[in-house]
């Protein structure tokens, strides 16, 4: 008898909702997934190296892959048609899997991904001939900063209770939005795109969210944004106050 081999009956248990994102963890003994449920499928993904679990002689990502084989090559080193096809594999991976950690609430492994993600645009940048297909990545960064900046803010003060007000985290993540911010400012600068940068979409939404946590957690400027001001003021008096408190809060690894 022919084994059957279609996955109706798994799509049957799991409706596919367009209204959000369908992702869950399936968990054993020997092996924990992710998995997305999409329109006419799911995909399923590692949770560690490689969303497709692929290795390259030896090494987790492809990125780690290409980074060895720089240093190997002594930094003269150009991406060729097939490692192109392949970086562009894993960028559409680790934008999944980013996506099931941001709705999961899973911020530090969102943070994690992300950090990969920006790597390997950073090493596109730098050894591509073909300018139009970095460019062609290039449009994303935005877009990864932007879930960068969000997860690494939601990370400080993921699992409080919603109810009770932590100023301490909040100003954490407040300064996680203005790095952000500032990063994505860069960018704009980068790309001669400055005039554009207060109107954008993504930069207003970091801004909203920046201020809604300050409403919430009622934290008014932070030690940092303090600090910009009395420099601004060329009040150096409080400035060295302001930089030695930012000193003794400083925490190793942080």
């Amino acid at each position: 008898m022919e084994r059957k081999q279609d996955i109706d009956e798994i799509l049957k248990q799991w409706p596919f909702d367009p209204q959000s994102v369908n992702v869950r963890m399936l968990e054993s003994a020997q092996r924990r997934v992710l998995q997305m449920r999409v329109d006419m499928g799911i995909l399923q993904l590692e949770t560690d190296g490689r969303p497709d679990g692929n290795r390259f002689q030896g090494a987790t990502t492809y990125f780690e892959f290409l980074q060895r084989k720089s240093v190997q090559a002594e930094n003269k080193f150009e991406l060729d048609e097939d490692s192109c096809l392949e970086i562009d594999r894993e960028f559409v991976q680790f934008y999944h899997r980013r996506v099931c950690w941001l709705q999961l609430k899973e911020f530090e492994l969102a943070v994690r991904d992300a950090d990969h993600t920006l790597g390997l645009m950073d090493f596109c940048k730098a050894h591509s001939v073909d300018e139009q297909w970095t460019i062609s990545h290039e449009q994303y960064r935005p877009f990864v900063l932007y879930h960068r900046t969000q997860a690494a803010a939601l990370a400080h003060i993921n699992g409080e209770n919603e109810d009770e007000e932590n100023p301490d985290m909040a100003e954490l993540a407040i300064e996680e939005v203005n790095e952000g911010l500032l990063k994505l400012h860069e960018l704009f600068v980068e790309y001669d795109a400055e005039d554009q940068f207060d109107d954008d979409e993504l930069v207003q939404r970091l801004t909203e969210f920046r201020e809604g946590l300050r409403e919430k957690y009622d934290v008014g400027l932070t030690l940092k944004e303090q600090l910009e001001v009395a420099v601004t003021n060329e009040d150096y008096e409080l400035a060295a106050r302001l930089r030695d408190e930012l000193s003794k809060r400083a925490v190793p690894g942080v």
